[in-house]
């Protein structure tokens, strides 16, 4: 356990995560002060040019607005930072590699008590090697981003097809099937979900509007103000149904756009 207040900052734009990640600290040691709780990349950027003193940093890797890699990009941190992600732990080798510890989501006790305990047996050579620190965490995350999918196989008729994410346009569930509308109009199916998909996706290039769409920037033609602070999106291709940005999406749809 620690032995004095501990003050840290939190960069985790999933609400229900963020309160997750809460109790557990809470619970590792409930001196722990969370100084703020910050939601995307841009937030980020502007608390650390403060240059407030913390003790540590949790930041999850993947943010509406783009990649935790961007914050240090902009501003110098000079606290060691545990990174949270939903990667599969192969895709991790460069943290192991580099010496940063991790938290592999959903958050557990188990793994925020052993990042911790790693914390405090590190603590010193954090603060002696602030710079060699940074830069192993930008090798880390460079190679992460590296592993974005870059092609889907697909079947069409008897035929198998490699498609390039990029020539995507959105990806939709419907009749228990996830579907993806090529830029051709052409639809096929894969066999991820939209969950999956938001892990292996980049997120600037892909965001998740609701609970059925998952939208490339590419596809969208417009974007309109709708009912109850919501936004309607007209893509392309066109749909037959009205696609519509969920309120609670609809801040962190607008950061990313303005990415």
């Amino acid at each position: 356990m620690t032995t004095k207040q501990m003050k840290i900052v939190i960069v985790e734009d999933e609400q229900l995560a963020l309160e997750h990640l809460e109790l557990l600290l809470q619970r590792y040691d409930p001196s722990i002060q969370i100084v703020t709780k910050l939601a995307s990349v841009k937030a980020a950027v502007q608390w650390f040019e403060q240059q407030t003193p913390i003790d540590l940093a949790f930041f999850d890797i993947q943010l509406a607005d783009g990649s935790s890699f961007e914050i240090l990009e902009q501003v110098a941190i000079a606290c060691p930072i545990i990174f949270a992600t939903a990667y599969q732990e192969y895709t991790l080798k460069a943290f192991k590699s580099n010496g940063i510890d991790y938290i592999l989501k959903p958050y557990d006790f188990e793994e925020i008590e052993k990042a911790m305990t790693k914390y405090e047996q590190l603590k010193s050579s954090f603060k002696a090697q602030p710079d060699q620190q940074l830069q192993s965490i930008k090798a880390a995350l460079q190679s992460l981003q590296s592993d974005y999918k870059k092609r889907f196989l697909v079947k069409s008729a008897s035929q198998l097809i490699s498609i390039k994410t990029k020539d995507i346009s959105y990806f939709y569930h419907e009749s228990k099937i996830v579907w993806f509308k090529h830029q051709n109009n052409k639809k096929y199916a894969v066999d991820y979900t939209l969950e999956q998909l938001q892990q292996i996706l980049n997120p600037k290039q892909f965001f998740r509007i609701n609970r059925k769409y998952f939208i490339s920037i590419d596809s969208i033609e417009k974007v309109v103000s709708y009912s109850n602070s919501r936004l309607k999106l007209e893509l392309i291709p066109p749909t037959t149904e009205e696609i519509i940005v969920s309120r609670e999406r609809v801040n962190d749809f607008k950061l990313w756009l303005d990415a």
